[in-house]
């Protein structure tokens, strides 16, 4: 089995669909190993983050992210091309129909949710977020 990070964002948190995303994540077959809601401060949303440092809207960015999300993992099969084909463009106007982004996204800024775009970015979030304690396999 394969695992990958989801971030269900505080555009989702803040209307409270946290468990309609979740829904939609188990009927797409992932099985959810483990789940906390946080609230990053604005120096662990930049650190989390950097790889946009050089982006106009990265400060912006980092401000929306200090404020409660869920961060979750995800397993399954091919759980990283499984699950960003499962969010959807990261603009909600052009996702698919039956993605988390075109069911739930507000925009390209509060699209509801973020997921690992790599295996090896999966492990490096996974890690930013979750013990081994946390992660409990069934």
């Amino acid at each position: 089995m394969n695992r990958t990070l989801s971030m269900i964002k505080p555009d989702a948190t803040k209307r409270n669909i946290t468990g309609s995303i979740n829904k939609m994540i188990e009927d797409a077959g992932f099985r959810i190993i483990a789940q906390k809601r946080i609230k990053m401060s604005e120096e662990q949303a930049a650190s989390f983050y950097k790889i946009h440092i050089h982006q106009p809207w990265f400060s912006e960015m980092v401000k929306d992210m200090a404020a409660p999300i869920v961060v979750q993992v995800l397993e399954k099969e091919n759980a990283v091309p499984d699950y960003r084909k499962l969010m959807g463009a990261t603009n909600p106007e052009v996702a698919d129909e039956g993605t988390i982004r075109k069911a739930y996204g507000l925009n390209i800024g509060n699209n509801s949710v973020h997921g690992s775009d790599s295996p090896e970015n999966a492990l490096q979030e996974i890690k930013f977020f979750f013990s081994e304690l946390e992660i409990i396999e069934c």
